[in-house]
């Protein structure tokens, strides 16, 4: 059976970790897209003031697969 995937992109932040604001996206992808298959990290970068880190962000492409 042949398929046609889809690919987005979300950026998705967290004052925790890298890992948190992973999960973040996903969660929030899964909850609007449906067949979710994978997401591939594009960038990640944190926010700094005053010397510490303030946020985590992360850029990722979310592939779904279309009914």
């Amino acid at each position: 059976m042949s398929s046609v995937a889809r690919v987005t992109e979300i950026t998705a932040r967290s004052p925790k970790s890298f890992e948190d604001a992973l999960q973040v996206g996903i969660a929030r992808a899964t909850k609007t897209l449906r067949g979710v298959t994978s997401a591939w990290i594009k960038e990640q970068k944190v926010e700094i003031k005053k010397g510490k880190i303030v946020s985590y962000q992360v850029n990722m492409l979310v592939t779904f697969v279309i009914d």
